[in-house]
C-alpha cells in the first residue's frame, strides 16, 4: 500500500466527536519548534518570510486538529500576519498557538512567532498572525466543532476579546461588500 492511500485509508472513519462537549483554550494549545537552515534563507540572509508563513500555517492546524478532533480541517482566511523583526539562519523559530474563538464550524487561531538566538539566549518575538480553519465533514462541506469553553477569568477574557475583533472584522467585510455592490 503507497503512502497517499494509507492517509486516505486512516481518515475514512474517524470516531463521532461530541460537539456538545466544549473544550477550553488549553486543551489544543500547542508550540512547534524548528532550527532555520542555509534552505530557509532569503536574498536578504534572513530567514524567509514564506518559510515562516509556512511553519504558522502547520502549527496552527494542529491546534484545529486538536480542538475539532478532525483531520480535516482547512484554512479559509489569514485574518492577519504582521512581521515585527527578522529571524536569522541558525535561530530556532518557536510557533506558540492557541484557539482564540469558535464558530459553528470554523476556528480562530492566536499565533505568536519568536526566534531564539541558542548561542546568546536572546529571544525576539517576530511575528504574530490569526489563521481561520474550517473543518470539513465527510462530504467535504463545513461540520461543526465543539464550542470553546472558558476554564478560567484568563481564557474568558482572551475568549471575549476574540468575540469583539470577530465582530468587528464580519463589520468591515459586510461594509466592503456593499462598497463593492455600489461599484459594480
Amino acid at each position: 500500500m503507497n503512502p497517499f492511500e494509507r492517509m486516505v485509508k486512516r481518515y475514512q472513519t474517524h470516531p463521532k466527536v461530541d460537539v456538545t462537549q466544549g473544550r477550553s483554550i488549553a486543551f489544543s494549545r500547542s508550540t512547534t519548534r524548528r532550527l532555520m537552515e542555509l534552505i530557509d534563507a532569503n536574498a536578504h540572509g534572513n530567514v524567509h518570510g514564506g518559510v515562516i508563513m509556512r511553519m504558522v500555517d502547520e502549527a496552527a492546524a494542529i491546534v484545529a486538529i486538536k480542538h475539532s478532533q478532525n483531520p480535516t480541517v482547512v484554512t479559509a482566511r489569514v485574518e492577519r500576519f504582521d512581521f515585527l523583526a527578522p529571524a536569522f539562519i541558525g535561530d530556532v523559530v518557536s510557533v506558540h498557538c492557541e484557539m482564540r474563538y469558535v464558530g459553528r464550524t470554523s476556528m480562530e487561531v492566536g499565533v505568536e512567532v519568536m526566534a531564539e538566538d541558542v548561542i546568546t539566549g536572546e529571544v525576539r518575538h517576530i511575528a504574530s498572525s490569526y489563521v481561520i480553519y474550517v473543518a470539513l465533514g465527510a462530504n467535504r462541506k463545513p461540520t461543526p466543532v465543539p464550542p470553546l469553553v472558558p476554564a478560567d477569568d484568563e481564557e474568558n477574557a482572551i475568549i471575549e476579546q476574540a468575540r469583539i475583533r470577530r465582530i468587528r472584522m464580519q463589520k468591515i467585510d459586510e461594509e466592503a461588500k456593499q462598497a463593492k455592490e455600489i461599484k459594480d
